[in-house]
């Protein structure tokens, strides 16, 4: 296949399983498939996303409202969008090259099928390559979360490397991983965040909070729920309270800003030589920002600031919180860029 990075052929990436174990069917068979085995032949269907996502709604029934819409996307267009001559990328994770081919066939069902992925395309394997031949914005489009999706934002990069070529412009630095890994980061606060509120309402941010202090050494006492004069935690270096400073801790699970008045109220609240945290999952407005920047005896924690603590005491966690806030240490690339 004589390939053109300029042409209208479309680029798909494709994923063999969360540990690769549709890498024969791909490889030594020749086929990309899909799983969805429950769904029966779809070929059988009337063409059109409706009447995918109802059959799929029926199918699985008990999914979270938003897997319909990204499952119905993917399947679809496996069966429809996909067309004879198309280029299809799949990165391997048994061999760990990145191999890419050319569609050959129409959609097939294999029925009772034992292998668990009866939606199938047949496809002719043109190049291999190492990963280290692609930046790493290329592979970080190809790592999509989606088992199949459509190539876009680096298609001419593997189009090139398909013909030979290198792109026109090949910076000392790969400049995309400042973006991946800045993607990367922030994906993870969102989802830390996105967990915290989901599962603390109200008075239980409290006690993780108090557990958040306790992993930093902390001693805490959690104010019952219900009226607390605007205290919910009191946090102290020795077991019995006697030892300053004594930190008074308040604590806001909503996302909204906090503004000053709220701030204002947490400083009547401290005697001489105690210290004041104001805790939310949101954000504080300015004018709070600024009424806490003149006490040196007083600490606003947003949302990020509360993710960035998370992820720097996240190992010390006990088991509950770390169940629910599932998380692994990787390593992401750093640029050099502005680097000391």
């Amino acid at each position: 296949m004589n390939v053109d990075k300029n042409s209208a052929v479309t680029l798909w990436g494709i994923h063999g399983g969360r540990m690769g174990d549709a890498d024969g069917i791909f490889l030594r068979k020749g086929k990309v498939a899909l799983s969805w085995e429950n769904m029966g032949d779809l070929g059988i269907l009337k063409p059109d996303r409706a009447t995918f996502r109802e059959h799929l709604e029926k199918t699985y029934p008990n999914q979270k409202p938003g897997y319909y819409p990204m499952a119905t996307g993917q399947v679809f267009r496996f069966v429809h969008e996909m067309k004879e001559g198309d280029l299809i990328i799949y990165p391997s994770r048994m061999d760990k090259r990145v191999h890419i081919g050319e569609i050959v066939g129409p959609y097939q069902y294999v029925e009772r099928d034992a292998e668990g992925y009866p939606h199938r395309r047949p496809v002719k394997w043109l190049k291999d390559f190492p990963r280290t031949n692609f930046t790493q914005g290329a592979l970080y489009e190809i790592g999509s979360a989606m088992t199949f999706f459509q190539v876009k934002n680096y298609a001419d990069e593997f189009l090139l490397t398909l013909a030979g070529q290198k792109p026109e412009s090949a910076p000392e630095e790969d400049e995309t991983v400042t973006y991946v890994a800045e993607d990367i980061e922030q994906n993870t606060r969102d989802f830390v965040l996105k967990n915290l509120s989901q599962e603390l309402k109200g008075h239980a941010l409290s006690h993780f909070v108090a557990h958040l202090l306790g992993t930093m050494g902390y001693k805490t006492r959690v104010s019952p729920p219900g009226p607390d004069g605007g205290i919910d935690i009191v946090a102290h270096k020795d077991d019995l309270g006697f030892v300053p400073p004594v930190i008074k801790v308040q604590v806001k699970s909503a996302e909204s800003n906090i503004g000053d008045p709220v701030v204002s109220q947490l400083i009547g609240k401290l005697q001489p030589g105690e210290y004041g945290m104001l805790v939310t999952l949101g954000s504080f407005t300015s004018q709070a920002r600024n009424t806490a920047s003149n006490k040196a005896n007083l600490r606003l924690i947003d949302g990020d600031d509360l993710v960035k603590l998370v992820l720097q005491y996240y190992e010390q966690f006990d088991s509950k919180y770390k169940g629910m806030i599932p998380l692994k240490h990787v390593y992401v690339p750093e640029s050099l860029e502005g680097a000391d």
